[in-house]
């Protein structure tokens, strides 16, 4: 999901420090999914089967894109009742915020793809309560 570039962070006397860019994806994948509103990240069908086997990959629905511009695309689902909109500028502050202040790389852009919103399941105990009332 990311190019395979690596990001030179800085040369010292002792030698180079690259960043390989799962770094930056895992990164983004942290703060993205910790914003309220989030559901989850949306990383396609093998994502979406992962997560239903309970493992949590933490780099899924994140790309990163480095060259001449870094730029970040992370692609979530909503929970339903948030607004889209206030949740997907939320992420971008704050994906741009954690990778700038965790690995002083300058982020250009954050691209928030809203995959899908999540509907709250009923609870099927109280409606097996509800329906064997007698009335």
């Amino acid at each position: 999901m990311s190019d395979q570039k690596e990001i030179s962070v800085e040369s010292v006397k002792l030698g180079k420090i690259e960043l390989a860019p799962e770094v930056l994806q895992i990164i983004a994948g942290l703060s993205a999914s910790q914003i309220e509103g989030v559901a989850s990240l949306s990383g396609g069908v093998v994502g979406d089967i992962n997560q239903l086997l309970g493992r949590k990959n933490l780099r899924q629905g994140i790309k990163v894109e480095l060259g001449d511009t870094t730029v970040i695309q992370v692609s979530i689902v909503v929970i339903y009742g948030y607004h889209v909109v206030e949740v997907a500028t939320e992420v971008q502050k704050k994906v741009k915020e954690a990778i700038e202040d965790m690995t002083g790389v300058t982020v250009d852009q954050v691209v928030v793809h809203v995959e899908g919103l999540k509907f709250s399941q009923p609870d099927k105990k109280k409606e097996k309560e509800q329906t064997h009332r007698v009335k």
